[in-house]
């Protein structure tokens, strides 16, 4: 059996030329504790692949140029063809400020940006976990996984039911989904990392993608190394220009070679291999709280 996993940091999927367009909101609706952004944005979603984000630029005068966002996924709109959608938290300058958009406002942005999720090339047992709005990439990464005839097993952590990303979407995307969340709100009560082993040993886990602060995607890497399972993690780091220019995204990780190197989170990743990733370092620096790598 053929599993696309290559021996370097990253995952083999690779990116599409991203585009710069000027976008437009189609919509936007609560979700708990987020914001449900439709866009159009000419050009992007043909070329979206899951794990891959947008990157926005901010109005003039704002304390930082720009953010990154995972796309949630794609669907067409009347009019307007194959549109994106955005999931939101309204914190920090960029949150509030995009999540304060209404119809017919228009932004700045640029995508798709970083490596995708690799796809297996051959029907695998598949478990998906995510932790709060990170968990937003993985509903349209189920999809092309059942495309496959792999079979999907989810995990959505948040810390309680508002910040839940999808969890009745998920239901319908996977055979079977798992929920957990801090206050116990709904489904079991705790975090990914509490029952992600009991998780991959039940569906049987061949391949184990998550998206998440770096506690969560250390635990879940771990688990899936013990299980004999390869991961594919999905980095939220801060992401200055998201374009692989100011270099102000790094990611320690180990080759192939067993040499410690840094790699950027907006080209060579976000998804990078979980077994790569030198987590005691990433874990140090602060976790960010605003957008899909902002």
């Amino acid at each position: 059996m053929t599993i696309p996993i290559p021996s370097g940091a990253a995952p083999s999927g690779t990116a599409a030329p991203s585009v710069h367009v000027a976008a437009q909101v189609l919509g936007s609706r609560s979700v708990g504790a987020y914001r449900h952004l439709t866009v159009a944005a000419p050009g992007v979603p043909e070329r979206f692949r899951p794990g891959t984000t947008v990157a926005v630029a901010l109005p003039d005068g704002a304390r930082l140029a720009r953010r990154s966002y995972w796309i949630h996924g794609v669907r067409p709109v009347g009019g307007h063809g194959p549109a994106l959608q955005l999931v939101v938290e309204p914190h920090g300058t960029a949150g509030a400020w995009l999540a304060g958009l209404r119809e017919g406002a228009r932004v700045e942005l640029t995508g798709p940006l970083g490596r995708p999720y690799a796809l297996p090339k051959e029907p695998v047992s598949c478990v998906l976990v995510g932790e709060d709005w990170s968990a937003a990439p993985l509903l349209p990464l189920a999809e092309r996984l059942r495309e496959r005839g792999c079979p999907v097993t989810m995990l959505v952590a948040a810390r309680d039911e508002a910040h839940l990303v999808s969890a009745l979407d998920a239901r319908r995307a996977a055979r079977a989904v798992t929920v957990v969340t801090a206050d116990g709100s709904v489904g079991r009560r705790g975090g990914a990392s509490d029952v992600v082993r009991e998780v991959l040993e039940r569906a049987a886990a061949e391949v184990v993608y998550a998206a998440g602060p770096a506690a969560t995607l250390h635990a879940v890497a771990a688990a899936a190394e013990d299980h004999g399972a390869w991961s594919q993690t999905a980095v939220t780091v801060p992401q200055p220009c998201a374009t692989g220019l100011c270099q102000g995204c790094p990611v320690p990780v180990v080759g192939e070679d067993g040499v410690a190197r840094t790699v950027r989170a907006c080209t060579e990743g976000p998804v990078l291999r979980g077994d790569r990733v030198r987590w005691g370092e990433l874990r140090s620096a602060a976790e960010p709280g605003a957008g899909a790598t902002a």
